[in-house]
C-alpha cells in the first residue's frame, strides 16, 4: 500500500478538521469531511474559496508562515457554533500553511455550564447571607428593645424597693 493513499485515507476519517490554504493568496487548496461538516458545506463548494469565508483572522496563518512556527490557540467559531483547538504550521516544501482544528465545543459548553452554576450558586449564599443578617439585625434589635425595657422595669424596682428599705 503507498504512504500517499495510507495519508489520504487517514486525512478522510480524521474526526478533526483539516484545512491547507495557498500561503499567498490563502485560497482553500485542501479540506478533509470534517472541516466540510463544520461549515456545513461540501467539498466542491469550499475548495478554490478564500479562506476568510471560515476564519474571521487569517493573521495566525501569516505569522506562522513569516515565523516558520506552529500557532496554537482556542478560538470559538460562532457562526459555526463550535469551540475548535487551532494547529496552524508553515508546509514550506508546499508554499502553503495548513490548520488542524480539534472540536472543543462539548469541553467549551461544559465549562460554560459550571462557571454557569457557580454563579448561580454564589448568587443563592449572598442572598442567604443577606437574609440572615437582616433576619440577626431585627433579633438583634428585639433583644436589644426588651433589654432596655426589662432594665428600665428592673431600675423602677429597685429604686421601689431601695425606697421600701429606707
Amino acid at each position: 500500500m503507498a504512504y500517499e493513499s495510507l495519508w489520504e485515507k487517514l486525512w478522510e476519517f480524521d474526526p478533526n478538521s483539516l484545512v491547507v490554504v495557498d500561503r499567498s493568496s490563502m485560497i482553500v487548496q485542501v479540506v478533509n469531511p470534517s472541516f466540510c461538516h463544520m461549515v456545513k458545506a461540501e467539498k466542491s463548494q469550499v475548495l478554490g474559496t478564500h479562506a476568510s469565508a471560515y476564519f474571521d483572522d487569517l493573521s495566525d496563518f501569516q505569522l506562522a508562515w513569516n515565523d516558520g512556527a506552529v500557532i496554537r490557540k482556542e478560538k470559538r467559531f460562532p457562526r459555526f457554533d463550535t469551540y475548535m483547538r487551532l494547529l496552524i504550521f508553515p508546509m514550506k516544501d508546499e508554499d502553503m500553511v495548513a490548520c488542524i482544528m480539534v472540536d472543543l465545543t462539548s469541553e467549551y459548553l461544559q465549562r460554560e455550564e459550571m462557571r454557569r452554576m457557580k454563579q448561580e450558586l454564589l448568587l443563592g449564599v449572598n442572598k442567604v447571607i443577606d437574609r440572615q443578617m437582616h433576619v440577626a439585625q431585627e433579633i438583634a434589635g428585639m433583644l436589644g428593645e426588651t433589654t432596655a425595657e426589662a432594665k428600665v422595669n428592673l431600675i423602677k424596682i429597685r429604686n421601689l424597693l431601695n425606697e421600701e428599705i429606707r
